[in-house]
């Protein structure tokens, strides 16, 4: 699945067509350069979910939290300033993506060779400075 993103205006329309298209899995790995719009489009895919708290990368933190309405949990990590495995098996990643919730990760390609199940690949490219391509891709 590839969206084109022209404007934010259209930024809702991309997150519902990727939560529509991926419905059945809960594991998505964001990939892009720093500025390319990870962070926005994951708070974007938070709000369809609603998410009953404010939303922020969790860049020095690794992990937040939020609560949907419902009461079940979302994690959003950033692995960016990840430097070892140890680390990232230290917050207890395995039983994340084991707990059949929503995990949104940032910078996944510094973990991804702990992926032990599969997971949707969102890729932003940066077409201009206001234009966005979103590839999504199932890895095994």
């Amino acid at each position: 699945m590839s969206v084109y993103i022209t404007t934010l205006d259209n930024l809702q329309e991309t997150a519902q067509k990727i939560l529509k298209e991926f419905s059945y899995n809960r594991i998505f790995g964001f990939y892009g350069e720093m500025g390319a719009g990870k962070t926005t489009l994951i708070k974007e895919l938070c709000k369809i979910l609603e998410i009953e708290n404010v939303t922020s990368s969790p860049t020095f933190a690794i992990i937040n939290e939020y609560w949907r309405k419902n009461g079940d949990p979302v994690y959003h990590f950033d692995f960016y300033r990840i430097n070892s495995d140890e680390e990232v098996y230290g917050i207890g990643f395995r039983d994340y993506l084991d707990s059949d919730q929503y995990c949104f990760m940032e910078w996944t390609e510094k973990i991804e060779h702990l992926m032990h199940q599969s997971f949707v690949k969102v890729e932003i490219l940066k077409v201009s400075e206001t234009e966005r391509e979103v590839i999504c891709n199932i890895i095994d």
